[in-house]
């Protein structure tokens, strides 16, 4: 079973997501059975932020002075799920995924739940470093996407 802890220190997520715990764990409840992680007890935590946050934690942790959709820190390198397991941390930027200012709220959502799926991945251990590794990422990021879609709401 997945448990997500859901903290934001950007008051704008608050208006376009009502219940930020709910939507997320939505979310996980849809994911394939694979994901579920059944008869376990897997935690991560998301991080909902804003550019100028996510920036510098990109410029501390990465080295990278800019402000990006989506940063992951899993807890381990080499993720293996036992009974009880926390993968990691997620920090989703606000204001990268609220452009165009004009797109309707089930766009914006859907793009959260997208760019939260390739954020998971990462904290399971998937990157796009190659050619090869981005194939299969994009690969389980659309399956998990296919899943959860029709409860985003």
């Amino acid at each position: 079973m997945i448990s997500v802890n859901v903290f934001s220190e950007e008051r704008a997520w608050s208006k376009k997501l009502k219940n930020k715990d709910l939507f997320f764990k939505k979310i996980c409840k849809a994911f394939p059975k694979k994901y579920k992680f059944l008869n376990k007890k897997v935690t991560f935590t998301i991080l909902l932020s804003n550019n100028k946050n996510i920036k510098n934690l990109n410029k501390v942790f990465r080295k990278k002075n800019k402000s990006t959709d989506i940063l992951s820190f899993p807890l381990d390198k080499k993720i293996k799920i036992s009974k009880n397991t926390y993968l990691g941390d997620i920090i989703i930027s606000f204001n990268y995924l609220n452009k165009p200012r004009s797109q309707d709220i089930k766009s914006f959502k859907e793009k959260v739940a997208k760019i939260f799926i390739h954020g998971f991945l990462h904290l399971l251990g998937f990157n796009h470093k190659k050619n090869k590794d981005y194939s299969k990422m994009l690969k389980e990021e659309n399956l998990l996407f296919k899943s959860v879609r029709s409860k985003i709401n």
